[in-house]
């Protein structure tokens, strides 16, 4: 899946797709700053985000990185025994602390990432309610240990060259949005009741006007600009554009578990962090010390993309490729067919 230019697919346009890769660059930049790139009118830039975002194609929304308050994230395999999958699916995709459900394995399995914002709401779920869950056979929690992509992870690369250098570069920056850090900060950040005021209203509008982000956390304009500038800068949220992959004509989607020589996981993981078909990447606990998350466009792309690019890199070991049966959610939304649903509200297990 070389080059940067989408082809388009359904619904979705050439011009569609030239204004997500904007968002991606600049999520909250103004209709008429996207405008004055695109070339068009700013009024034809706002009809086409709301249709956008209506048909389930693209959402913007704050997340918020636990690891920036000093927790744990996992990555999660749980296997179910059969007709009991979906039910646990949706139930944990909904609760506010999963992201990333998936059935993986022919629909044996459940993969999912928790980003539980408390030890006791981790604890809770890995400890006492999985496990308690008559239909969950086998549970296999890895700790995620270095990130080499994601955060804004849908900063996806295969939109790379969608516009010119130039065109991102009026956009306010040239440079990736994600830089390799260590997953939990050494000094966490302590959230104030207006932070998390702020907090509330970036997850269900990532674009939310400066002047709804100050009433809602009872601040001035200023105050509220310069606080979210630092819970940017901090990493404890990023302004994610979640992109709904099939609607774009990726329609292999899986999960990679790498086996790599210890001594060549920060190559190989910084090495995925570069292909376009990867959305994620990070070293982790456990027998496969590499995960990853790979979107094609079909099977056999997915086949060459893993035999020929990521089988060849120096010091995999072993790898094993777990194609999505069905994607419940991804970041904090959940999806519904090939399209981005809406939000979730939190949910015990069945």
């Amino acid at each position: 899946m070389r080059g940067a230019v989408m082809a388009e697919s359904g619904t979705v346009q050439a011009d569609d797709v030239r204004l997500i890769r904007a968002l991606q660059v600049a999520p909250r930049a103004s209709f008429a700053s996207i405008a004055a790139v695109l070339g068009v009118t700013e009024n034809a830039v706002g009809r086409r985000y709301r249709r956008l975002r209506a048909e389930g194609v693209l959402r913007v929304a704050g997340i918020v990185d636990p690891g920036a308050l000093g927790q744990s994230k996992w990555l999660v395999r749980l296997r179910c025994r059969p007709g009991s999958t979906a039910a646990i699916a949706d139930a944990l995709a909904k609760r506010e602390d999963v992201s990333w459900v998936g059935l993986c394995a022919g629909g044996s399995e459940i993969g999912f990432a928790v980003r539980s914002r408390t030890r006791e709401q981790r604890d809770d779920l890995l400890g006492q309610q999985l496990p308690r869950t008559a239909a969950v056979l086998d549970i296999h929690a890895s700790a995620m240990l270095r990130q080499f992509v994601g955060g804004r992870g849908h900063y996806w690369a295969a939109l790379r060259g969608t516009l010119t250098p130039e065109q991102e570069a009026m956009l306010g920056t040239d440079a990736s949005p994600f830089t390799e850090a260590p997953v939990v900060a050494r000094e966490p950040v302590h959230l104030t009741p207006e932070d998390e005021k702020l907090l509330d209203v970036l997850a269900a509008d990532g674009r939310a006007a400066l002047v709804d982000l100050a009433a809602a956390a009872d601040l001035t304009s200023g105050r509220a600009a310069r606080r979210l500038e630092t819970l940017i800068r901090l990493r404890v949220v990023h302004i994610d554009v979640e992109i709904a992959a099939e609607a774009l004509g990726y329609h292999a989607r899986a999960h990679l578990w790498l086996r790599v020589h210890p001594s060549a996981v920060k190559d190989v993981g910084r090495t995925l962090a570069q292909q376009p078909e990867i959305a994620f990447a990070a070293a982790v606990s456990g027998p496969y010390n590499l995960h990853a998350v790979a979107h094609c466009r079909d099977l056999d792309e997915l086949f060459e993309f893993t035999s020929d690019r990521i089988g060849a890199l120096p010091g995999l070991q072993s790898m094993e490729v777990s194609p999505l049966l069905k994607h419940v959610k991804q970041a904090g939304t959940l999806l519904s067919g090939d399209r981005l649903a809406g939000q979730l509200a939190d949910q015990l297990l069945p």
